[in-house]
């Protein structure tokens, strides 16, 4: 039987190993910032339900306590279908790697119609990885699009507060 390519060069099966490991790197790293942004929300809807127990002085206040909760909610879900997507890459990228490191494996003894199928079957996993970390990136983009709407809100609230009135204005005579 002539030998395949993972047979010729022992670095062969490593360089179809080493790019689904490193994506499954990048998705971990990926997956603990998503966390982390998670755990934050989670932080600032606990801030809005203090401010919320401790009551509101008009329905103004009311009602831009009720928008942050519906952003903040918003975000949460946001992050949590990043985090699905990002998991699944995860999971299919390791699953490549596998498939891959067993495939090269096997050749020799298997042959070439099995190569050729784990082959194919770990590019299968490697492109739904990068699909779902596409998706999670999607949502990631669209969860900080609403933090910064809401940055801005509170920016905007904060000025309001802090301006001086038409009334405190000081003219020249």
């Amino acid at each position: 039987m002539e030998g395949t390519p993972f047979t010729q060069s022992p670095f062969a099966a490593l360089t179809f190993v080493a790019a689904p490991a490193i994506l499954t790197n990048a998705s971990s790293v990926l997956a603990m910032s998503t966390i982390n942004r998670m755990l934050r929300t989670r932080d600032r809807m606990t801030e809005l339900l203090n401010k919320c127990e401790a009551g509101v002085e008009s329905e103004t206040d009311a009602a831009r306590l009720v928008r942050m909760v519906d952003h903040v909610e918003t975000q949460a879900a946001l992050l949590l279908k990043a985090l699905h997507s990002i998991y699944v890459s995860l999971g299919a990228f390791a699953s490549a790697t596998l498939v891959t490191v067993l495939g090269a494996g096997a050749a020799p003894y298997l042959g070439e119609l099995w190569l050729h199928v784990m082959a194919w079957l770990g590019v299968t996993l490697g492109l739904v990885g990068v699909g779902g970390l596409v998706l999670g990136c999607a949502a990631l983009f669209h969860a900080t699009q609403l933090s910064l709407i809401h940055i801005r809100e509170e920016a905007s609230f904060i000025r309001e507060c802090f301006a001086p009135s038409k009334k405190e204005v000081v003219t020249d005579d």
